[in-house]
């Protein structure tokens, strides 16, 4: 079996889809981090990196990931209910729906939007030779 040390790092496309069905954007691992919807782990179950990468910013990068899929999500869906519509827009059920899916998008995209923003953050800063062994080492602990 590879170690964690052994890996080359996969591309930003590859990194994001992985963060996008909530895996871990380093290895690949189903549930990454998450236990549930909203019960996050310190480090992902299959290779052990921690989803925290330092303690500066890393939740509002998180956070903002969500805004941005989110809120890209609903201007979308705005265009498309306009374009349908036009030139007599709908807009009472228009503002239903995308009312609706403003309070709804947020929690659906909670665990997808941290699994993202660490395949942004890893893409940015690539992973150090210590986080390396220390997810390693989490992983040979786990299996003893």
């Amino acid at each position: 079996m590879n170690t964690i040390a052994a890996r080359v790092r996969p591309g930003v496309i590859r990194m994001l889809l992985r963060g996008l069905f909530r895996r871990c954007a380093w290895c690949g691992g189903h549930g990454a981090f998450f236990n549930g919807w909203f019960k996050r782990d310190d480090r992902c179950h299959t290779c052990g990196l921690l989803w925290q990468r330092r303690l500066e910013g890393f939740e509002l990068g998180a956070m903002t990931m969500n805004v941005l899929v989110s809120y890209g999500t609903l201007l979308f869906g705005m265009g498309v209910g306009v374009f349908l519509t036009y030139p007599d827009v709908a807009v009472v059920p228009l503002l239903a729906v995308v009312g609706s899916l403003a309070i709804i998008l947020p929690i659906l995209m909670y665990p997808v939007s941290y699994a993202m923003w660490l395949a942004v953050d890893i893409f940015m800063r690539d992973l150090e030779p210590e986080e390396l062994a220390d997810a390693a080492a989490a992983v040979a602990a786990k299996t003893q």
